[in-house]
């Protein structure tokens, strides 16, 4: 009970660095924070597992170490990428034995910030083009297109970690200044980068073409023939300007991949979509030649 209630450790005298091989142990067990991900607290449980060897080092008494254990099951949300940033942060803290509501204050105020961060550079930019860029191996039948996503994007997130854990621990609390001086500015590049990316992914791999051929008198008109003297690639642009609209307007991603199955569906029974003779349109329909 008394680690519930304690504010301040017991042994205020400020521990030894941590050495290199306890801070490789917790970047390598970082990797478990989303194992047991709960609703309560989030990724409580993995935070602790992997802040555990370094806290052990630190507290050499039993109390202190108990009462450490206990505030860092505290609820945290953050990307699993950065967190090593907010351990390193806390273990230099730790390390000094400072005021335990000090510590909570310092990882849930540069946790919850580090989430939207990286689900801005990892998950809406980096992931993607990755996986954008591997998949087109993989449809070609290259079978070093998911092995190089996965030791692209592992090896990207490891070497990540371990920079951060020795930079933020290093650094102490000057660390949360020197990454939010530029962070905005970073982010909106990032993004901006992305989405120039993910356009350019559009227009490569984007096939979806209109296959409505009109005769008269002799003449054809191929419609997306026609559109492609415009602007080729025109068709997966209106298409995936629609779905951002959609978005826009609050629709889920999975309403608008249940919108484009239908549109595709009804297209090729009208046989508005080129399928490569894959499929010949159920109905009848006027402008195939």
């Amino acid at each position: 009970m008394e680690s519930n209630t304690m504010t301040t450790y017991k042994d205020l005298t400020p521990a030894p660095k941590v050495d290199k091989k306890t801070l490789n142990k917790m970047v390598w067990m970082s990797t478990m924070l989303q194992a047991s991900f709960n609703y309560e607290r989030m990724q409580s449980s993995g935070w602790l597992w992997a802040m555990l060897p370094g806290l052990q080092k630190i507290h050499t008494n039993k109390d202190d170490l108990a009462a450490s254990m206990t505030h860092n099951m505290d609820f945290i949300n953050t990307h699993p990428y950065l967190v090593t940033f907010v351990m390193g942060i806390v273990l230099s803290m730790e390390q000094q034995k400072m005021d335990i509501q000090t510590i909570r204050s310092v990882r849930i105020s540069t946790a919850a910030p580090l989430g939207g961060i990286g689900d801005a550079l990892f998950w809406y930019t980096f992931v993607p083009i990755v996986a954008g860029v591997t998949a087109i191996q993989a449809q070609n039948g290259n079978i070093l297109g998911p092995i190089l996503f996965f030791v692209i994007v592992f090896g990207a997130q490891m070497a990540l970690r371990f920079a951060l854990m020795y930079w933020s621990y290093n650094l102490g609390m000057s660390a949360v200044a020197s990454l939010t001086k530029h962070a905005k500015e970073f982010t909106h590049a990032a993004s901006v980068m992305g989405i120039f990316i993910v356009g350019a992914l559009i227009s490569n791999m984007g096939s979806t073409s209109l296959e409505i051929v009109f005769s008269s008198g002799g003449l054809t008109t191929n419609v997306q023939g026609q559109l492609d003297s415009i602007l080729p690639k025109v068709i997966p642009l209106a298409l995936t300007l629609m779905c951002y609209a959609l978005l826009k307007k609050k629709w889920t991603p999975i309403k608008c991949i249940v919108l484009l199955l239908v549109i595709g569906i009804v297209g090729c029974m009208f046989g508005v979509w080129a399928t490569g003779g894959a499929y010949t349109a159920l109905i009848p329909v006027p402008w195939h030649a």
